[in-house]
């Protein structure tokens, strides 16, 4: 074996490595503290978006980096939108009702039991 896999197999995993998304493709979702809830249409397995979004969030209520963070199509009482929220933020939905997004139908298929089935054909 060479020095240089000998070297990369010692080396410890960073902590999103092995990090299991907690949410699901297709699932309803709320924000723990904002009134809106969306559906999931996208993971990253950690934070993936500018510098610029993460600092304008309150420093006191910025989510850590190391997480997965979530896409969502996203809904609250006044319009829709599209939500980049991070795992920690999140509970899943119990209403049972609909997101009424207009890419919903785009994306997925029926709702049964908190989740969205993704159509074969879309693309993200």
């Amino acid at each position: 074996m060479s020095m240089t896999e000998t070297e990369s197999m010692q080396q410890p995993q960073s902590p999103s490595d092995d990090r299991i998304a907690k949410f699901h493709i297709g699932q309803v979702v709320r924000h723990k503290t904002f009134p809106f809830r969306g559906v999931i249409f996208d993971v990253d397995p950690e934070f993936n978006n500018t510098d610029e979004w993460y600092e304008s969030i309150p420093e006191n209520i910025r989510p850590e980096k190391n997480q997965p963070f979530y896409h969502l199509l996203a809904e609250n009482e006044e319009t829709t939108y599209v939500a980049y929220v991070s795992e920690q933020n999140l509970l899943v939905d119990q209403t049972g009702e609909p997101v009424e997004h207009p890419a919903v139908e785009e994306l997925f298929g029926g709702l049964a039991d908190g989740m969205y089935e993704p159509l074969q054909n879309a693309v993200h």
